[in-house]
């Protein structure tokens, strides 16, 4: 009988997990692989959600929950703790293949546990510029990882450029487009109801620290507050994340917990996130959310600030200041604008693609030697 091969899906936020999901579905029921899932980051803090909780309620065997963070959330420690816990881990149940997603600290455990012990490792999302600190922290993961699944051809081309093998990267879009495109989404109404939303029309606020600019991020936040005050919208408004800085952002949210026009939640359900995203009127904030999952629901962003920038030049996204006026002016033209959807991570089969390739056995016989392809720039835009 053909031994099962172990995947270890590792998440550390409610964000990285709806990048995951459908790669997780498609294979728990594979006869082929043997899934397990370690979740730890965000997921195991109850100030912003416990959404490990979601996970569990998906009905997945295998969940190993790892507290890794204090309240001071320093992304040294954080990393140095998640690398300690996930090593311990797999030792314990020696999987074959090891998948990390994005420019979290918990990626760079995964990626750093893997190549030291010999497992293969994969790395969805890879090749992108993610701003910041996280930019630094993604492409050390890619350089880390023995094989790639990014979302689209320029992500490629920069693996490319960084010394990666054509031959271990693989386009195959954004997982979170497998969800966003499905038919199995809730109504809005189920949506509305279960999140006790009073209103029809609202905006949807996500702003996050910037760890480069910790030392403005008091005063950035208090005017992005100030913005989203005085713009006169409704809004459902998410918890930044965790990193050094949220609880600038934190503090000055308090303001808004009394005005019946802002709806608060530390955490949302990625299906739900994705219904109230369509239907909102747009997006405001520095997430990655505005900047990939909008312009498909045709939903105009107001980007602010720092954290977001070099990853697109979409018309629909408009780049303002930490200013509140020119977040004001940015959300004035962002209600103004008539947009059409913007396709541009993949087509809502990137798990089918995902699993094809692993079900392949070439994959499994991918080498774990790294090796620094040397290539000029000329070369890679020509190949």
């Amino acid at each position: 009988m053909k031994e099962r091969k172990k995947i270890v899906f590792l998440t550390g936020t409610r964000a990285d997990f709806g990048k995951l999901k459908s790669l997780i579905e498609i294979t728990r029921n594979a006869q082929d692989f043997e899934v397990h899932i370690f979740a730890t980051g965000m997921h195991m803090d109850l100030k912003f959600g416990f959404t490990v909780k979601e996970i569990e309620k998906c009905g997945y065997d295998n969940i190993y929950k790892y507290i890794n963070q204090d309240n001071e959330s320093l992304m040294d420690i954080t990393l140095a703790r998640t690398i300690d816990g996930f090593a311990k881990y797999v030792h314990l149940i020696q999987p074959d293949l090891i998948v990390i997603h994005g420019d979290r600290v918990e990626a760079l455990a995964g990626a750093t546990v893997g190549a030291l012990n010999n497992i293969l490792v994969a790395h969805i999302e890879g090749g992108e510029l993610s701003g910041t600190v996280d930019e630094l922290i993604r492409h050390s993961v890619s350089k880390l990882s023995h094989t790639h699944f990014v979302a689209n051809e320029e992500a490629k081309t920069r693996l490319m450029q960084m010394g990666e093998l054509r031959s271990n990267i693989h386009v195959i879009g954004s997982p979170d487009m497998d969800v966003m495109l499905s038919n199995t989404l809730p109504s809005w109404n189920e949506v509305k109801e279960s999140y006790e939303i009073g209103f029809n029309e609202f905006a949807i606020s996500m702003f996050h620290p910037v760890t480069t600019e910790f030392n403005d991020m008091d005063a950035y936040a208090d005017e992005y507050i100030k913005a989203l005050e005085e713009s006169n919208l409704n809004y459902i408004v998410i918890y930044p994340n965790n990193d050094k800085g949220s609880h600038f952002i934190l503090e000055k949210m308090k303001r808004l917990q009394d005005n019946p026009r802002f709806r608060i939640f530390p955490s949302v359900r990625f299906e739900a996130f994705l219904v109230m995203m369509k239907h909102a009127q747009l997006i405001v904030g520095n997430s990655s959310a505005g900047i990939r999952e909008a312009p498909y629901y045709g939903i105009a962003t107001v980007n602010v600030g720092t954290r977001q920038n070099g990853r697109t030049h979409n018309p629909n996204i408009i780049h303002t200041t930490y200013n509140k006026v020119d977040i004001l002016s940015g959300l004035a033209k962002a209600r103004d604008m008539a947009l059409q959807p913007h396709h541009l991570f993949g087509d809502g089969k990137s798990d089918e693609q995902f699993f094809t390739i692993i079900s392949n056995p070439a994959f499994w016989n991918t080498s774990k030697q790294k090796v620094f392809r040397d290539r000029s720039l000329s070369s890679i835009e020509h190949a």
